[in-house]
């Protein structure tokens, strides 16, 4: 049996695996690549307004058929439309206006759609496109997604989607980038009867269907990210609750397998208080209008937008374990936490390409610390933050490569949420710090963006030049060291191990037990210290630094 500390990097490493390998050989890429990860000129001439995904899902054969009606605006006239579908999927047609229109298949993924009516500018036009075939299986759900085809306890049919990275065309064809959005989507998959699905937003309506299946029709009305939609079938037992929130009652629905409803409804008693919390720090829940759900699958869990997937065994903990080594980290479930928290950084604020993957795992690893300061205390989450500072592998940056759909390495987890402890204490003021997150969400809701534009903000807000902080955490591997030295009732100090002109302050005790922010560059500066002959110079420990003292 692998150990505990073991299983959690090799379950976490899955991800990015690939990427560790890749970053560090500067890898070649591929003409399918550019035409996943860029907005190609068959992408970028229209925007994407709305989805009608109509889907048939047959458990027994492990196949898929529907059709998805793309609503798109004309920003610039063409008559090439990519869509992505991956094989072993197949587009079947495609028509306009009940037009048939030709689709010419390009690499891999990507299928281009002529069209043969004029596309005038402004205007609101419609593709649909029918597909069908058995959608890639799940190799190791969520990191390497596709369709899960599972059984419960009682032989019934237990499936559930899972994308991310992999992207949504895996299993419905779609603009699958993630630089345009909907403006909301319609989800409607039909089942054998005796099975629910379960995916995103409100259910409109139930359809008993003549031919021993059932319809369940869902709207999202909000934005939605392509990897945010899911499908989980299942014979889901039931229940709700209303939350009060910050916009008033927000409803939370709950499906579980039925075997494991007590223990769901105890372990589920975590969710308004995640709700509770993160709003404290994130600001309003984003999507009050299509409602919270908690649905339990086959696989970890994922954080599919009003959907957020669960599968963490009704423990607490990462499957049981403390990932921070502290104790806290047992004091909470591990998903609900993590993976309700992309609501707020992921779901509302989405990185335009994967590559600023971060925004999404950065702040979401930072709010497990944030849910345990809440409600244990600021040294607790002070605590478990620095707690998973040993799972931090410093083998690549963080930031992929861009335009070929590349995240970056898994350390944007762990240490991306180090990070921003970092800048925390940089601030120095929590009110400050909490209205800064808070005003994250308000002024990029519902909204795709940049690294560029969370640095300008963090900046901007802050009130001091962050750009070097992110360089040396986001695109370098290296930790800075504090290197220092005392001299004549002083202490000389200076950062190396860095960014060039790397200036972040930092604070250091120049006194006993007191300390004093200093404002090192790469160039010795000094402070007068009272340290005396056998103290010793010590970093704030909430600094994700290491210091060194030198001889002269």
């Amino acid at each position: 049996m692998l150990s505990s500390h073991f299983n959690r990097i090799l379950l976490l490493m899955v991800l990015c695996a690939g990427t560790i390998v890749a970053q560090a050989q500067t890898p070649e890429f591929t003409h399918d690549d550019t035409l996943r990860g860029s907005i190609t000129p068959q992408r970028a001439w229209w925007d994407l307004t709305y989805y009608d995904l109509r889907l048939r899902v047959d458990p027994a054969e492990k196949s898929i058929s529907g059709s998805n009606t793309i609503f798109y605006k004309v920003l610039n006239s063409s008559n090439l439309l990519q869509v992505d579908l991956q094989p072993p999927l197949q587009i079947d047609k495609a028509e306009q206006d009940g037009q048939a229109l030709s689709v010419q298949k390009v690499g891999e993924n990507a299928w281009f759609v002529a069209l043969q009516k004029v596309q005038p500018v402004g205007s609101v036009q419609s593709v649909k496109i029918w597909y069908s075939g058995k959608p890639r299986e799940a190799v190791h759900a969520p990191w390497d997604g596709g369709f899960s085809w599972s059984k419960d306890a009682k032989g019934q049919p237990f499936v559930a989607t899972s994308c991310q990275g992999l992207g949504a065309s895996v299993w419905w064809p779609c603009k699958d980038h993630m630089y345009d959005e909907p403006d909301s989507q319609a989800i409607s998959v039909t089942v054998p009867n005796g099975l629910m699905d379960v995916s995103n937003g409100r259910l409109r309506r139930t359809q008993e269907n003549s031919d021993g299946t059932t319809t369940y029709e869902w709207f999202v009305s909000n934005p939605i990210n392509n990897y945010g939609v899911n499908v989980n079938i299942a014979n889901y037992t039931h229940w709700s609750e209303v939350y009060n929130g910050e916009k008033g009652p927000l409803t939370m629905d709950y499906y579980v397998l039925p075997q494991n409803l007590n223990k769901a409804k105890e372990q589920f008693k975590q969710a308004p208080m995640m709700m509770k919390a993160l709003e404290y720090w994130f600001g309003p829940y984003p999507f009050y209008e299509d409602g919270y759900k908690l649905v339990e699958v086959p696989y970890l869990g994922m954080e599919h937008q009003s959907s957020v997937t669960y599968g963490n065994q009704y423990r607490n903990g990462y499957l049981g374990m403390d990932q921070s080594g502290t104790g806290w980290g047992r004091k909470f479930d591990f998903i609900i936490i993590h993976e309700s928290a992309h609501e707020w950084f992921a779901n509302n604020i989405t990185y335009r390409d994967i590559a600023d993957m971060w925004i999404h795992e950065s702040f979401a690893n930072y709010s497990e610390g944030l849910y345990t300061e809440y409600y244990h205390g600021k040294e607790a989450g002070a605590a478990y933050t620095r707690g998973v500072r040993s799972n931090i592998q410093n083998k690549a940056p963080i930031i992929g490569y861009y335009d070929v759909n590349r995240e970056g390495s898994i350390d944007m987890y762990y240490k991306g949420g180090n990070m921003l402890h970092t800048i925390r204490q940089i601030v120095g003021n929590d009110e400050k710090w909490r209205s800064i997150l808070r005003g994250l969400g308000k002024d990029f809701y519902h909204q795709v963006v940049t690294t560029q534009q969370i640095e300008q903000y963090f900046s901007s807000h802050v009130g001091c030049n962050l750009q070097k902080v992110f360089d040396q955490y986001l695109r370098h591997v290296e930790i800075p060291i504090l290197e220092y030295r005392y001299k004549k009732g002083k202490v000389e100090y200076r950062w190396t191990n860095c960014v060039d002109g790397f200036d972040m302050p930092v604070k250091v005790t120049l006194s006993k037990g007191v300390y004093t922010m200093v404002y090192p560059t790469t160039e010795w500066k000094s402070s007068p210290c009272k340290l005396g002959k056998k103290g010793k110079l010590v970093v704030d420990e909430n600094f994700y630094v290491f210091s060194s003292e030198v001889s002269e």
